[in-house]
């Protein structure tokens, strides 16, 4: 996956993202951290790719992605484990 990071401070960063799944997926979990002030991608034209821009209070924008993704790979974990066990 493409990653660009575009502005980059303590407690505010934009991220070029490869994919708007991924960028709406992590906007969403972002969004449930209560250290995230605002969460959000745009996207200039339908041809160009998502632009996520994140702020936080009381912890680095950088460690509130980190755990967002930490967050969708423990649920996916548990999502595939849940649904191997149907059979």
């Amino acid at each position: 996956m493409d990653l660009k990071i575009l502005n980059s401070s303590k407690d505010e960063i934009e991220v070029e993202l490869g994919s708007l799944t991924i960028a709406e997926i992590l906007r969403v979990y972002l969004n449930k951290d209560s250290d995230v002030i605002f969460a959000a991608w745009k996207r200039e034209h339908p041809t160009q790719k998502p632009i996520l821009k994140v702020k936080t209070k009381g912890k680095t924008a950088k460690k509130a992605i980190n755990d967002a993704v930490s967050s969708i790979t423990k649920d996916l974990d548990k999502f595939e484990k849940d649904f191997i066990g149907m059979k």
